[in-house]
């Protein structure tokens, strides 16, 4: 079994799952004995649809093609801290109080970046972040780097 890496977001509608689909699609060019999952922390009704567009435009832009059917957005369990060796969320601002909220045994586990979500920066600024997060996740990863809290 490959470890796993858990990302989060808020609706894991559109940062987790660009993190997510980038890692894999790395993770298997470069070996790596590492999947990635993702899951939300708070879902919200309003998305139209399974992913974000922005998500979706990103990755074809890239040429990394999504899984068909693409599956709608899922709220983070327990189960899923428990099933993850690392777990990444992706804006500690947003998502520290909703995981010490929900999950405090947790929020001390998990490794936090400093990614907007589109309300505070688009998408021209976002992706490029989350792909150079995920890359330098793959590199620590595939280099031996520690994998603690980042």
């Amino acid at each position: 079994m490959p470890n796993t890496i858990l990302f989060l977001c808020t609706g894991n509608y559109y940062r987790s799952r660009f993190a997510e689909i980038l890692f894999n699609w790395l993770a298997r060019e470069q070996q790596l004995d590492w999947i990635a999952d993702s899951r939300g922390l708070r879902l919200e009704a309003l998305n139209p649809g399974p992913i974000s567009r922005y998500t979706l435009s990103a990755l074809q832009e890239m040429k990394i093609p999504v899984a068909e059917p693409i599956r709608y957005p899922i709220t983070v369990a327990a189960v899923d801290f428990e099933a993850a060796r690392h777990v990444v969320a992706v804006k500690e601002v947003e998502h520290r109080p909703m995981i010490d909220r929900a999950f405090p045994e947790w929020v001390e586990r998990v490794e936090y970046w400093g990614v907007d979500d589109v309300d505070f920066a688009g998408p021209e600024i976002a992706i490029p972040e989350l792909e150079i997060l995920v890359r330098q996740l793959v590199e620590r990863l595939r280099s031996g780097g520690p994998i603690g809290r980042g």
